[in-house]
């Protein structure tokens, strides 16, 4: 890889690939802060669904609060699951991910995310890259481009985005980002559910074939989410609904949960094949 256009191209790869990760994991979803928002790594501000009220309401009490406190337990304890989402955030990016992830020791696991619309996606694809493999580790991810990538990166395939180095990005531009992947598990978005003040038991529905109940709930603080949930007769979530707004738009992320206890990997790529995305950074002078 040599001269200034090379490295600006792979350095916008990054950050795109990036971006896409943390969406196709969290979605409106994000670290506990005072402003109810999170910064991504590309700078643009997506507020988050868990995020903790700037004012706090009282807890969650009475049969409401009881009911999710069940789900929080009995999704947490489950360890694991298989995942499929589909994610809106306004007119930056569009995408759909399939994997299995796991929380009991950090989060872990493999997403396949596939690039479906938005300025971003249509980046990617000038770039060659139209979907990539994203592994989680507790301390960093890791994702996997395409050839063309690898050609202006030294043959190397991975990006590896170390959690407390994206904390560093200038302008805050990372701010919270562990915390936001740390809190992408299903019994988080129970927990965002039990801040909020108007929960309410929608009823019973039938989700993809599973007698469920829909739980619905405003969350966040400067900016409200609201926060949809779909449980079956185990306490365990089949299904979520979160939609805030970005400056790009709306953001909206569904996602489907199924085989709970499932087997999780994620091996780190090897380092002969792997760049690390702060020393991209510093490369480009950023």
């Amino acid at each position: 890889m040599t001269g200034t256009t090379a490295r600006r191209t792979v350095v916008s790869i990054a950050v795109s690939a990036a971006l896409a990760c943390s969406t196709a994991c969290t979605g409106p979803g994000g670290s506990d802060d005072d402003s109810g928002g999170t910064t991504g790594p590309t700078g643009s501000t997506a507020p988050s669904a868990s995020a903790a009220p700037t004012s706090r309401p009282p807890a969650l009490t009475g049969p409401a609060a009881d009911a999710l406190r069940a789900v929080e337990r009995a999704t947490g304890r489950a360890g694991s699951a298989r995942v499929e989402s589909t994610t809106v955030m306004g007119r930056e990016l569009s995408l759909e991910a399939a994997g299995a992830l796991g929380w009991d020791d950090g989060l872990t696991g493999t997403l396949t995310i596939t690039y479906t619309g938005g300025t971003t996606a249509e980046t990617m694809r000038r770039l060659g890259t139209t979907a990539m493999e994203a592994r989680y580790l507790p301390d960093a991810y890791y994702a996997r481009m395409g050839d063309e990538f690898a050609e202006r990166l030294d043959g190397r395939h991975w990006i590896k985005y170390v959690y407390e180095d994206l904390e560093d990005l200038g302008g805050g531009a990372g701010a919270g980002f562990a915390d936001q992947m740390r809190n992408t598990t299903p019994h988080q978005t129970v927990k965002s559910l039990l801040t909020a003040g108007d929960v309410r038991r929608v009823g019973a529905e039938t989700t993809r074939g599973q007698r469920t109940t829909h739980w619905s709930g405003t969350v966040g603080g400067a900016t409200e989410q609201t926060v949809d949930i779909w449980v079956d007769d185990r306490n365990l979530l089949v299904k979520k609904v979160e939609r805030g707004r970005t400056k790009t738009g709306e953001l909206t992320q569904t996602a489907y949960y199924s085989d709970y206890g499932v087997t999780v990997s994620a091996a780190r790529p090897p380092a002969a094949d792997t760049a690390d995305f702060k020393e991209l950074l510093a490369s480009q002078g950023s």
